[in-house]
């Protein structure tokens, strides 16, 4: 497991004249970051968990409660993973294979478990075998 301190940001929508917009910038310090830690994604067989940091506003009780829990808010998932994407590879198209979730933590962070080459090929040799039982 690899663990980096970075808290994950989702890719904005953009054009030419959003470069100066919140979101575009904090897009951009957040792909920074991301090569700073030299951050690697495999192109398949890993689980992302990204970490989103809880409220300052929330109590902490509530954050006790929550940490660790399912985040099932903005940002959407997918625009996480094409974030992380983005910043880890100039063609992030070769990504295939990738279980991603996302909870709330005391603080942001971004956890990369990788799966090895055997493990992913026995899981595949595996499923292979469910499926010509069932034909």
């Amino acid at each position: 497991m690899k663990a980096y301190l970075i808290t994950p940001v989702p890719k904005p929508r953009m054009t030419k004249r959003d470069c100066h917009r919140p979101s575009a910038k904090r897009y951009w310090a957040f792909k920074d970051q991301v090569k700073i830690f030299n951050v690697q994604l495999p192109y398949y067989g890993a689980t992302v968990v990204f970490v989103l940091p809880m409220p300052k506003s929330w109590s902490k009780k509530k954050k006790s409660k929550m940490n660790g829990k399912p985040h099932q808010q903005t940002p959407d998932l997918d625009n996480l993973l094409k974030a992380l994407g983005d910043a880890v590879y100039q063609e992030d198209k070769k990504i295939y294979d990738i279980c991603v979730s996302k909870r709330w933590g005391f603080v942001g962070g971004i956890f990369i478990y990788e799966l090895s080459e055997t493990e992913n090929e026995e899981t595949i040799v595996t499923l292979t075998e469910i499926k010509e039982e069932n034909s």
